[in-house]
């Protein structure tokens, strides 16, 4: 299929509106309220979410709890085949998903297309290795002591996505959840919810229902909800330093684990050799998102003597690009 009749049956795809996905259903909220879903490219509004209240989101960590035990039970095989299979029907759709990322969140089309969507493919073929190459350990301490360390599943685990990467943190947190045999509750961005909501019709397909549930709807209500459910065993956020406190405080309330990935400082370290060739592509991810993101470079640092007219005239280039 060429590009333009992937991006035409891309828009046609589009719906009006888009439901939750909790326990195998595609369902609307509690709370009936809606979400616009606007593209930041032209400022129009292309669709609607639904705003999940907390009720929606303890229905969601219920389905996630029934279904644990049918999840957990799997073999590593099928497990390995069914993040497999994931990863083959994103990968078929993969422009699809590209124009669709590019819609929602306004990115190029060229970084949907080549790095988010590729990456995401990648890392659930990568988890559906990792299930199967990993072991447990057995190791005799002497004749009469034998120390076994030995792999426990989590259960529920909650995850928060931000609007930068939308489906590629998605999978980040999504396929080593899956790999390992628990069962999920995610909420994506307000701004940027499309893209997994259409995964979402993917892991309906090929995972047991209630494995992985969708919630839509902003922080402060859905996301909070999710932070103090009591029967969600861990959490995993990928945001802001200040919405990072607030989920660790929440999983420290509770004693079960967090993982937080709360941004990063980077540097380009140039050296005069290198400023005609190499010194644009480091420039280029300065501008991308706005910079909200944490591959962005935070500083250039230039080695003694080099020219800051030529620094110059390489990031003039860049903007042009």
């Amino acid at each position: 299929m060429s590009h333009s009749a992937t991006k035409e049956k891309a828009l046609e795809n589009i719906k009006p509106s888009y439901r939750m996905l909790i326990g195998g259903q595609w369902v609307d909220s509690r709370s009936r309220r809606m979400i616009p879903t606007v593209s930041p490219a032209t400022g129009e509004t292309f669709s609607h979410l639904q705003m999940a209240s907390s009720e929606d989101v303890d229905l969601a960590v219920k389905a996630a709890r029934e279904a644990f035990p049918r999840w957990s039970s799997t073999s590593p095989m099928e497990r390995q085949r069914a993040l497999l299979s994931i990863a083959d029907l994103l990968e078929a759709r993969a422009q699809e998903f590209a124009y669709l990322e590019t819609l929602d969140n306004g990115k190029p089309l060229r970084e949907s297309s080549q790095i988010d969507i590729p990456l995401a493919v990648d890392h659930f073929r990568y988890f559906a290795g990792v299930v199967r190459s990993h072991s447990d350990e057995a190791t005799q301490l002497d004749n009469q002591t034998l120390s076994l360390v030995l792999s426990e599943l989590i259960g529920v685990v909650g995850q928060i996505i931000p609007w930068n990467f939308p489906l590629l943190m998605a999978a980040w947190k999504l396929a080593p959840a899956l790999a390992a045999g628990n069962t999920v509750v995610i909420k994506p961005s307000e701004m940027t919810s499309i893209t997994l909501l259409t995964l979402g019709e993917i892991l309906n397909e090929v995972l047991p229902q209630g494995t992985v549930n969708i919630v839509t709807g902003d922080g402060p209500e859905a996301g909070q909800a999710l932070l103090d459910h009591p029967d969600v065993d861990k959490l995993a956020f990928t945001g802001s330093t200040a919405v990072g406190y607030r989920v660790a405080k929440a999983a420290a309330e509770k004693l079960i684990p967090a993982t937080l990935e709360l941004g990063g400082k980077s540097a380009n370290i140039v050296f005069p050799m290198r400023i005609s060739r190499r010194l644009w592509k480091g420039l280029s991810y300065r501008f991308s998102s706005i910079r909200e993101k944490c591959v962005s470079p935070a500083l250039d640092c230039l080695s003694i003597g080099l020219s800051l007219t030529n620094l110059l005239v390489c990031l003039r280039s860049v903007l042009r690009r």
